[in-house]
């Protein structure tokens, strides 16, 4: 029997299936919608979908490092308890070491090859065994001569709340691990003031006007209030700028120059940012459980 797109179609909304996984179970049992959904569900692949929809915004942060390139990737789950889960740990780390080699987006890592699989079936996989949604939501890649990474609040080795990746021209000699170590607590937004986003550099600038003109002042006095709030500014965001943890005293440069070193780039990726999680009280969970 000729498997349409219709059929697909149908199938995909009853179950949540992906398409590919839809066809292939139509193709399977000759067009028969029934046997299609139980071949589905017998794969774990209707069950994986249905939890697809569920916000997942726990997890951890995989970095890895080899031959002056460093990665870190997010893969999220919808509770803590599934991030300290073995399995989850593992599937952490065997991606994190396949973006290692094969990574340059996200989209390519899920297209990339683990244990003779696409991570993103490997993935299907892992919510049908384990229960739970899981996000592999980005990733980062950073070049340079020497690359440290440092993971904060880590669950196991390589892998933690917060991960850092530095590169550094020049010989490392235990400066970039102190860096890291900055980075994860001060969240710099960029490198220097060249490297950050400019509508978010005009909006902090709008906000110090509209504060400096309510003090009733002179246009001419209010110019230079801005200047000197923009430049404060600039040394709290900007990572070059920002005072050195380890010797308030001096900057992150200068920190570098004396060890040696300059500082070419950095990432810092935590554990759900930037996702919405959803709220929900204890007796509403079980209401809508017990409501089907």
């Amino acid at each position: 029997m000729t498997v349409t797109a219709q059929m697909v179609k149908e199938l995909r909304e009853s179950t949540g299936a992906g398409m590919m996984d839809a066809k292939k179970a139509l193709v399977e049992t000759a067009g028969d919608m029934e046997a299609a959904v139980d071949w589905l569900r017998t794969k774990g692949l209707a069950k994986a979908a249905k939890k697809s929809g569920r916000v997942a915004a726990e997890g951890l942060i995989g970095v890895a490092v080899k031959d002056g390139r460093g990665v870190a990737i997010e893969l999220n789950s919808e509770t803590d308890f599934v991030a300290k889960n073995a399995d989850f740990q593992s599937l952490v780390r065997e991606i994190t070491k396949v973006a290692l080699e094969t990574g340059d987006t996200v989209e390519v890592l899920h297209a990339s090859h683990l244990n003779g699989k696409p991570v993103s079936e490997v993935l299907t996989d892992a919510i049908a065994r384990i229960g739970e949604n899981m996000t592999l939501r980005r990733m980062h890649v950073l070049d340079g001569d020497s690359i440290v990474h440092y993971v904060h609040n880590a669950a196991a080795d390589g892998m933690g709340r917060i991960g850092v990746l530095v590169a550094l021209k020049g010989a490392d000699n235990g400066i970039g691990k102190q860096i890291a170590m900055h980075i994860a607590a001060a969240k710099p937004a960029s490198l220097s003031e060249k490297d950050l986003d400019p509508a978010f550099v005009a909006r902090e600038k709008n906000i110090l006007t509209e504060q400096a003109r309510e003090s009733g002042k002179p246009d001419s006095v209010i110019e230079k209030m801005i200047v000197g709030r923009m430049a404060k500014f600039m040394e709290e965001v900007t990572l070059l700028g920002q005072k050195f943890v380890v010797n308030p005293d001096i900057t992150v440069a200068q920190a570098a120059r004396d060890a040696g070193v300059e500082i070419t780039g950095f990432a810092r990726v935590e554990v759900g940012e930037g996702i919405e999680k959803e709220k929900e009280d204890f007796a509403a969970e079980v209401a809508k459980t017990l409501g089907g």
